[in-house]
This record gives C-alpha cells, structure tokens and sequence, in this order.
C-alpha cells in the first residue's frame, strides 16, 4: 500500500510527520550532487511560511528552524538523499480534545475515519497544514538549483475575498511590503479591512494565488500522460485547501474563440515567440518558452470559531465551536507553498528532459 506522501519522478520528496507530533520535514531523493546549499538557504523559504507573522496568521509560535541531517558534505549536496526537520515546539493539543468524538466541518476528520478507521486528532495529523513545511524545505532546494539555471518564480497573492489585485498597479516590490503578499498596496489595505471584518464575524475567508515562471525552456513536459500542466495541476490541488487550479486564461478561454485564444508566432531578436500568452506559456502539455502563468483558489479557512453544525461518531447530530488557532487566510503563508511545488515540479520536468533526446545524450557522454 502507498501512504501518498511521495512526489516526483527523478526529483522525489517524500514528506513525514503531523502537526502534533515530535516534528515534521522531508527526504529529497535525485538531486544531482554539487550544488552549493545550506541551512540558511532553506530557512529563508521557511520563514516566508512560518506562523505568527501578521494578525492574518495563526498565533502558533514556531521559528521553524531547519536541521539537514543528511546528503550535505562540506557544503554541497553529495547526490544522496537529503533529509530534513524541523521540530513542533509550541504543540497545543489540549485544544482538539473537543473534537476526538466528532467530525469538523470542511476537515478531512470524516474521510480520515472512514480510510483508516483511526485518525490523529490533534490539529488534523497529516491533513494539518503545517504537512506543508516539508515542501517548502524542498522547495528551497530545487528554486535554488533552478536559479542557477535562469528560471525564476514571482508568486503572489492575486485576490482574497472580493479583493482584487488591479493589474495597472502591480508593484513586484510590494508584495514583501505587506503582509497579505499582494503586489498592489491598496488592494492589500482593502483586503485587511475585509479580513478585519471577517475576524469579528468569527469567520473566515478564501483568495487565489497565481504564479508566473520566467526563464523556461521550450519542449518541458510530455505530450499525454506527464504533461507540465497536468503535472503542475496534480502538484498544486495537493496542497490542503486548493480547490481550482487554471492555467493562462484558464476558465475564461470558454467564452473565446479560436481567433481570439490562439497565440500568433512571431520572431523576436531571431527567436520563435508569442504576440500574446492566452496559453500561459504551456501549448500540447508542453512548455513553449513563453512565462509559464498558473492560479491557484483556496478555500477559506475551515477552522472557525463560529458555532456550526456536525455528527459525532455515535451518530448524533451536534453543535460545535473549534477551539484553537487558525488562519483567518490561508492564501499569504500559502503563497511560498505554491512555488515550492511548482519548483519541484519544474526540476523534475527539467532533469526528465534530458533523455528525450539522442544527440543531447550522445554529446553528453562524448563529454565524459
């Protein structure tokens, strides 16, 4: 039986651990041997997800400092599999005693059950959103080694709520400026006051968050069954709270035409280019040069303090208010989330790559 916690082909991270037990991290397999790395390299992803950082988190205190346990050998990655951890220090179980019996609404404590016929749950186990630091730690990794190639990713929050993001005022500067990681400042304040407003309620809120990936070669990707979209796709709605995934245009290309969505070819400083990018730079599954452009939709939080409806495991229909502390968004902290994903997914594209064809494997060899 697999347990469903392994990712990726050549590239392969395999996470561990839940969200309140001894610590959480990752084992990162196939990451080929000399590139420079340490753990400060890694933390810098990791304290873009931390708790803590703003009203809009949850007030769990964690620093997520980062230990490699394995794989480095004076300072290099040795080609061997590279383990990392990071410890739970601020554990407050006590806090789900309340829900052992019952099942919380928009939480996978029902489906849990239903699998396994056993779950753990303090804070929601494996389902927990802090499962997620052992991407990011992977993450770091393959955005570094992708970095020395060229290809970079701009990551955002794009809306929360019914709060937009105004294209004309994107601001790149911006998004470390504030703390809901939009690139348009008077968005961000709007979308505070909206989030504000939540908060009193006891309620929560949802948002999209897009990605755009420069620096891409052409031909990335497969034709059928490993294309980079469906990839990327399969990627990004494994993460807790993803419930939409689109790619360029996404959704909207249902109310186009075929003059309107196709990209003209061009020739730009003699290369092949695109006038437009309504594909988002993916075209047959493949890469096609052009920034690769994808959006991510989360679900508000589902941890609220709102009094609520549910069944307990006797069958009884009760009320329920969740104790503990949660995102009143999981959009800003999911921000990184989602470009560690995409980073993992595009190395591996990357390194899958190498074999496609004859002549590029002939002169690799003739090299050597």
């Amino acid at each position: 039986m697999s347990a469903g916690s392994t990712y990726g082909n050549i590239f392969k991270i395999t996470t561990w651990g839940e969200s309140h037990g001894r610590g959480v991290g990752v084992v990162v397999d196939g990451c080929p041997a000399g590139l420079p790395l340490c753990e400060t390299d890694i933390q810098a992803y990791l304290d873009r997800r931390k708790p803590g950082q703003s009203n809009f988190t949850t007030q769990r205190s964690e620093d997520d400092a980062v230990e490699i346990l394995s794989g480095i050998f004076e300072g290099k990655t040795t080609g061997t599999p590279i383990s990392l951890m990071v410890h739970n220090k601020d554990q407050h179980s006590a806090d789900y005693s309340q829900i052992a019996s019952c099942y919380r609404p928009g939480h996978a404590d029902f489906c849990f059950d239903a699998k396994y016929g056993f779950r753990d749950y303090r804070g929601g186990g494996r389902s927990s959103g802090r499962e997620t630091v052992g991407r990011v730690a992977a993450g770091a990794i393959a955005a570094k080694l992708l970095k020395e190639l060229g290809i970079r990713f701009l990551t955002y929050t794009k809306s929360i709520g019914p709060v937009s993001v105004d294209m004309s005022r994107f601001d790149e500067a911006e998004i470390t400026k504030n703390a809901l990681y939009m690139p348009d400042a008077a968005a961000a304040a709007e979308a505070s006051e909206y989030l504000k407003k939540c908060m009193q309620e006891t309620n929560s809120a949802g948002g999209i968050c897009e990605c755009v990936i420069t620096g891409l070669p052409a031909g990335l990707g497969d034709p059928v069954f490993e294309k980079i979209d469906s990839n990327l796709a399969r990627a990004i709605l494994s993460i807790g709270a993803v419930k939409g995934f689109e790619i360029g245009d996404g959704f909207a290309v249902s109310a186009s035409t075929g003059l309107t969505n196709n990209d003209a070819f061009c020739m730009k400083d003699g290369s092949m280019s695109k006038r437009t990018n309504h594909s988002g730079g993916t075209l047959g599954g493949m890469t096609d040069g052009a920034p690769l452009i994808f959006r991510a939709a989360f679900k508000p939080t589902p941890s609220i303090a709102s009094t609520q409806q549910t069944v307990n495991r006797d069958g009884e229909e009760i009320s329920i208010n969740i104790k503990g502390r949660h995102d009143p968004v999981i959009v800003p902290r999911a921000v990184v989330v989602v470009e560690s994903m995409a980073a993992v997914t595009i190395l591996d594209a990357l390194l899958a790559n190498m074999t496609a064809r004859l002549d590029r494997i002939a002169d690799f060899y003739r090299k050597i």
